[in-house]
């Protein structure tokens, strides 16, 4: 058997460090979202842009930039990651418009495709298999206490600077993960294949596409020319990909990945669960600050309780994983996900912090219990030569699970908050409930803040239905697709190491 990396532990601190800047400046975000309404006047849809921007770029890009750190190296495609995700935050600070930071969360996006698969791929190449669902783990856990801390702090910073302090937060994370990477993690290399640059283009027109489609779906309609084109020009560019990867004789994604029941069950569950959880979620930053009152500080800490609850559940689903197996504890994750969506969708207004709570432990306690299984499930079934490109996949099916989140439940959210409110108000204040707001301030009218206010928590609650069918959507087909992996032996796994083993 070949030996364990010495070093396994300190790289996986060292690749939890270096995601850490994604997952504060994206939690930081959301707390921001009035801030940028009052401070940048960025728009309804400018904000919705601000978020898409990034995951339009992250989901075209994710799959060509695993792709290629499997052939010129992990590292350096984590250290390059890094890079571009710090400067851009740089250039985040000095924007004047919301244009302009746009742009800049667009370049952002470039950073974290880059950035994200290269963290699990090179997780993956370090751990055995004994090891691996452990060490995902943690790395959950320490994301998850990145989650934590960050909207605790940009809150702080928005209480007491500028919008754009947020994302000097990411300057210094960015910094110390490239030292620490280029000090300890080793390169790492799959099979130099030739570049699959067709199959590049085509994935990144595909996907750039079909994230565009769900985008303006939700700003101008299913049935708008923007919408269809995109679709369109989605399905040419998947189709034409799917057909290209069949026939090339070194494809950049191997289509019979998807022939294993696990990585194909574990992907389709990963994407569900995006899918239910991105846009109600989204919400809740709003109904915490616009309908609780909470200034930003405070509202960073109300979801303290599901970040806490994941990091001790992280734990119990690698426990329940190797006691009663993988489909156990990924069911039982997404069951208690739709659990927590369930009771969202009883809030009323009358309802204080108390409901929600409760709904984000259980919330918790269901991310932690499934997260370790799913993506431990999806890797454990990828070559090691392909665990770049693998993870670019999972990494792929989550950013599009949750852009169709945020612009399915985007739209039923709007959709359900106008028609809850009442036939006489007319105008920005019938759009959303920062508009309403805005123009009740400004004229004084109480009865109209108030209104609104009922009619955005009806809208939460309806919506978080769909949370629920896709919970437990999820959950059958955890059970219904994914199989029991038989033990790996130790010789076998001697096999399958070296051909991933680090190249210096």
């Amino acid at each position: 058997m070949t030996e364990r990396n010495p070093r396994r532990w300190l790289i996986l601190g060292v690749l939890c460090l270096s995601l850490l800047v994604v997952v504060v400046d994206n939690m930081v975000l959301n707390i921001a979202i009035p801030s940028l309404i009052r401070d940048l006047g960025a728009s309804t849809a400018q904000i919705q842009w601000i978020i898409d921007a990034y995951i339009l770029v992250f989901a075209g890009l994710l799959l060509t930039a695993g792709s290629l750190s499997d052939r010129h190296g992990r590292r350096r495609g984590l250290v390059i990651g890094l890079v571009v995700f710090g400067g851009a935050s740089v250039l985040a600070t000095l924007s004047r418009t919301p244009e302009q930071l746009i742009a800049t969360r667009g370049l952002m996006g470039i950073g974290a495709a880059f950035l994200m698969p290269g963290t699990l791929s090179i997780l993956t190449t370090v751990f055995a298999e004994d090891e691996r669902k452990k060490a995902i783990a943690i790395w959950s856990s320490v994301l998850m206490l990145g989650a934590l801390g960050g909207p605790s702090l940009g809150g702080l910073l928005l209480e007491h600077f500028w919008w754009g302090s947020i994302f000097l937060l990411n300057v210094p994370i960015a910094i110390l993960g490239i030292v620490a990477a280029l000090a300890v993690i080793p390169e790492s290399r799959g099979h130099a294949n030739r570049p699959d640059l067709l199959g590049a283009l085509l994935s990144m027109i595909g996907m750039t596409a079909l994230v565009w489609g769900v985008i303006n779906s939700a700003q101008h309609g299913w049935d708008s020319a923007s919408t269809l084109g995109g679709f369109i020009v989605a399905a040419i560019g998947l189709t034409a990909f799917v057909l290209w990867e069949r026939t090339v004789a070194e494809p950049m994604l191997p289509l019979k990945l998807f022939r294993d029941r696990n990585f194909a069950g574990a992907s389709l569950s990963i994407v569900l669960l995006s899918f239910s959880a991105g846009g109600v979620l989204l919400a809740l930053t709003q109904y915490l600050q616009f309908v609780l009152g909470y200034e930003p500080l405070k509202a960073g800490t109300a979801f303290i309780p599901m970040l806490v609850t994941a990091m001790v559940f992280n734990g119990v689903g690698v426990l329940v994983d190797k006691k009663f197996g993988t489909r156990t504890a990924l069911a039982a994750g997404l069951l208690l996900m739709a659990g927590g969506f369930g009771i969202l969708s009883s809030l009323t207004p009358s309802d204080g912090y108390l409901k929600l709570a409760f709904a984000l432990v259980v919330m918790g306690m269901g991310s932690g219990t499934a997260g370790p299984a799913a993506y431990g499930t999806l890797m454990s079934a990828l070559p090691p030569e392909r665990v770049g490109v693998g993870s670019a996949v999972n990494d792929t099916v989550q950013q599009v699970g949750t852009a169709l989140s945020v612009a399915v439940l985007g739209s039923v959210l709007t959709a359900t908050y106008r028609a809850a409110m009442p036939a006489e108000v007319t105008g920005q204040a019938r759009d959303s409930i920062g508009d309403a707001l805005r123009i009740a301030a400004s004229t004084g009218d109480a009865a109209l803040a108030r209104v609104a206010q009922d009619s955005f928590v009806s809208a939460i609650a309806s919506t978080s239905l769909i949370g629920v069918v896709g919970g437990l959507a999820a959950a059958v087909v955890a059970v219904a697709v994914l199989r029991p992996k038989p033990p790996v032996a130790a010789s076998e796994d001697a096999a399958t190491e070296p051909e991933s083993q680090l190249a210096g």
